[in-house]
């Protein structure tokens, strides 16, 4: 396959090189026996790589960064294509249709422009597209590869909006107390407490969604600050 190298190279061209790299005979001896399986912790990596650099907001390690998280949607939707099934055209496509299907407010004429009314509006066209007609579906959809923190966050927040549960402060409150009350109790008794620590995580999350925090952020927040104050503490 003819390749010419260049001082910058656009979509097309790493259309073509994930193609090369991918060729049976002449490809890249590691690319090449890849599946979606064998670097399915490698699209894990690359996110969380990313969002560090958005984190330290370094503008350079973003960009290297975004390419990597690019690079392995364009070699999953390789896979694909070579079964004929689907291309990274087509994922741009559907990626377009979902984006002009789900913001009416922008590409149809729906007036209202709040955030809130947005939000709802993009939900429940979602839930539209994927013929979801109960919140029990909607509960069945979150991933269940999410992190547990951000797991229970996603399903306690379509809990909420399908009616049903409250996430008041006081109630969470008084929830982590609770569950406080009874770890402190089962280990008086020298009972196992593993599932009474889940219920307090399960808690506190509550509690993050009734003071419209994000568990996920408010933790890494907390972790942060906390590796600081043990690196202060390691005294030699």
């Amino acid at each position: 396959m003819d390749f010419q190298i260049k001082e910058r190279y656009d979509i097309n061209d790493l259309v073509k090189i994930v193609e090369m790299l991918r060729d049976p005979v002449n490809g890249c001896p590691w690319d090449k026996v890849q599946t979606h399986l064998s670097i399915r912790k490698n699209f894990i990596e690359e996110t969380y790589e990313a969002i560090e650099a958005i984190d330290l907001d370094d503008k350079e390690l973003m960009k290297e960064e975004l390419g990597d998280v690019l690079m392995q949607v364009m070699l999953h939707a390789q896979f694909e294509a070579e079964e004929k099934v689907f291309d990274f055209a087509d994922v741009v496509n559907g990626t377009a249709q979902k984006l002009v299907l789900r913001h009416p407010h922008i590409f149809a004429g729906y007036d209202n422009k709040t955030v809130d009314g947005v939000l709802q509006k993009w939900e429940e066209i979602k839930q539209q597209e994927k013929g979801q007609k109960t919140v029990s579906e909607t509960l069945d959809a979150v991933p269940k590869s999410f992190p547990a923190l951000m797991y229970a966050q996603k399903i306690q927040k379509r809990a909420k909006a399908g009616g049903l549960i409250t996430q008041q402060a006081d109630m969470a409150v008084a929830e982590l107390q609770r569950n406080l009350d009874s770890i402190k109790a089962a280990l008086q008794q020298g009972e196992d407490v593993s599932e009474l620590v889940g219920k307090l995580l399960f808690s506190s999350v509550s509690l993050a969604g009734a003071t419209k925090n994000d568990a996920e952020e408010v933790l890494a927040f907390e972790n942060a600050k906390m590796l600081e104050n043990y690196k202060k503490l390691d005294v030699k």
